[in-house]
């Protein structure tokens, strides 16, 4: 199974997406991206846009290419290292299966892995996501074999 390529914040956005975004496209390629997560696909950490950023790119001013943004990622990454006790870097592969998926879930509740959402303007709908349970979003792993909480290597 081919990879997933995500920049560091995303890893965030993926636990409460539950099918709104920025446009129908956008939507549905995440609806797509988080399909393949939760069917084993590896996500590898790069820098800038990635597979989630893909629709928006033909925007020359597309905010995933703002400063803010890489911003972003610097904080995300720096918690879910915390979290995960394994680098989110560029280059690094991890592989969420349900474990990993709760573990995330629990510190984004908790507020542990929330400082690369400072600036998001999603911020209050994963909030309200995240006291409901996360019952309403996408990200499922659908297999139940333990991989372990995170599968780092480099690519």
């Amino acid at each position: 199974m081919s990879h997933v390529a995500l920049r560091p914040h995303h890893l965030l956005c993926l636990l409460t997406f539950a099918g709104r975004g920025y446009n129908p496209a956008f939507t549905a390629n995440l609806e797509a991206v988080a399909a393949r997560i939760g069917q084993g696909a590896p996500i590898v950490i790069v820098d800038g846009p990635d597979d989630i950023c893909a629709p928006l790119l033909a925007d020359r001013t597309a905010h995933c290419r703002h400063a803010d943004v890489v911003a972003r990622d610097r904080r995300a990454a720096c918690d879910v290292e915390a979290v995960l006790g394994h680098p989110v870097e560029a280059g690094v592969t991890l592989a969420f299966d349900r474990a990993t998926i709760a573990r995330m879930r629990a510190a984004f509740a908790g507020g542990r892995l929330r400082s690369g959402c400072a600036g998001c303007g999603w911020g209050a709908f994963c909030s309200s996501l995240a006291a409901d349970g996360f019952r309403a979003v996408r990200l499922h792993a659908a297999d139940t074999r333990t991989r372990g909480a995170v599968s780092v290597g480099r690519r």
